[in-house]
């Protein structure tokens, strides 16, 4: 089993005054040679945007795209004519393939917005882009993990085009789970969005992030009331 742990203080940090991140791995300014991705994960970026204010119309290309949505509201527009609001209880995910084109703002005037921006590498290049938008509330659990994000478009939760599964859970105080990876030569990366727990013998907090690969299961274990995101990717990536 290999392990690597991203502290939340010792994140990439950048300030725009209407845009804070927290970068886990390499983006934009911030560089860190050990920290550009974890397989096909390439981006975790933990962004807060003042109210009323966000990212412009800028372009994309041959990246999956997930956004899932902390606090608060945030409208989408995109070169493929979808346009909406999505807030925390939905995700987001989008091809953006041989390429396209969107905005994001904050929708409220009043409150900021909290969103996890992920991004991923796919496993086909050049594909018809595509958008999604759903709803997780009726497929979370209670004190259980839930499939949010597979390859699958059958299954429960959105899809990408990558050999990907995210998961999530709001898990009570003393709760264990074994989790099994789905493939071969995969891996996972746990990021701790509230609480503490125990991940294979690592003690990790509020924002801590841990890479497992070279094993085909890990053993978590809360130690306060919790909500995480369990991503799985391939580990090699062409």
């Amino acid at each position: 089993m290999k392990k690597v742990i991203h502290k939340a203080d010792s994140r990439g940090k950048a300030d725009h005054d209407w845009l804070k991140v927290n970068h886990t791995f390499s983006f934009a300014d911030y560089y860190n040679p050990e920290r550009v991705h974890f397989g096909a994960l390439r981006v975790l970026n933990d962004d807060t945007i003042a109210a009323g204010k966000g990212f412009g119309t800028h372009p994309h290309d041959n990246m999956e795209i997930i956004t899932i949505p902390l606090y608060g509201d945030l409208e989408h527009k995109d070169s493929m004519g979808n346009s909406g609001v999505i807030s925390e209880g939905e995700i987001q995910a989008m091809s953006a393939g041989s390429g396209i084109q969107h905005s994001e703002y904050n929708k409220n005037s009043d409150k900021e917005v909290k969103v996890l921006q992920i991004w991923v590498f796919p496993n086909e290049k050049n594909v018809a882009p595509r958008y999604d938008q759903i709803s997780i509330k009726n497929i979370e659990t209670e004190n259980k993990l839930f499939q949010i994000l597979s390859p699958n478009k059958k299954d429960a939760g959105s899809w990408i085009h990558q050999e990907a599964w995210f998961q999530m859970g709001n898990l009570r105080k003393g709760k264990s789970i074994d989790y099994i990876l789905n493939g071969e030569n995969h891996g996972v990366y746990i990021f701790i969005i509230e609480g503490s727990l125990e991940v294979e013998e690592s003690i990790l907090e509020k924002r801590d992030g841990i890479g497992i690969s070279e094993t085909n299961n890990v053993k978590i274990k809360t130690l306060t009331d919790s909500k995480i995101l369990i991503m799985e990717v391939p580990m090699n990536i062409n």
